[in-house]
C-alpha cells in the first residue's frame, strides 16, 4: 500500500506563497494520476490541481497554483502564489495507482484510492 507523506504547509498572509510537497512511498512514474485537494472549515474536501499527462485546475487554483512531479525525488509538488484567506485549509495529496484516470474527473475524490493525512495552510487577510 503506498504511504503519502505532505509537508510545506504554514501560515502567511494574503499574497504570499507557499510551496506543498507530497512524498510517496512508490514510484511516482507509476502513478495513473496524482492531484491536490484540500477541506476548509465547514466545507467539502474539493480538488484543486491534479495531473495525469495534463495538469487541471480549479477555477480558484488557475493561474495561481502549479502542480508538478520530480521523478528523481518521487515528489509531488503544489506550487501557491498569490495566497487568498479562501484557500485556507488542510491540504491533501492523492493518488491512484490501481486504475485508468479519467480527465474530466480528475477533481473528483473518487478517481483515488490512496491518500495522505495533510497539512495545513493558513492565510490570513
Amino acid at each position: 500500500q503506498v504511504q503519502l507523506v505532505e509537508s510545506g504547509g504554514g501560515s502567511v498572509e494574503a499574497g504570499g506563497s507557499l510551496k506543498l510537497s507530497c512524498s510517496l512511498s512508490k514510484s511516482i512514474g507509476r502513478a495513473n494520476c496524482l492531484g491536490w485537494f484540500r477541506q476548509g472549515p465547514g466545507k467539502k474536501r474539493e480538488g484543486v490541481a491534479a495531473v495525469t499527462d495534463k495538469a487541471v485546475y480549479a477555477d480558484s487554483a488557475k493561474g495561481r497554483f502549479t502542480i508538478s512531479k520530480d521523478y528523481t525525488e518521487n515528489t509531488l509538488y503544489l506550487q501557491m502564489n498569490d495566497l487568498k484567506p479562501e484557500d485556507t485549509g488542510m491540504y491533501y495529496c492523492a493518488a491512484n495507482f490501481d486504475r485508468y484516470c479519467t480527465v474530466i474527473y480528475l477533481l473528483d475524490e473518487g478517481e483515488f484510492e490512496a491518500w495522505g493525512l495533510g497539512t495545513q495552510v493558513t492565510v490570513s487577510s
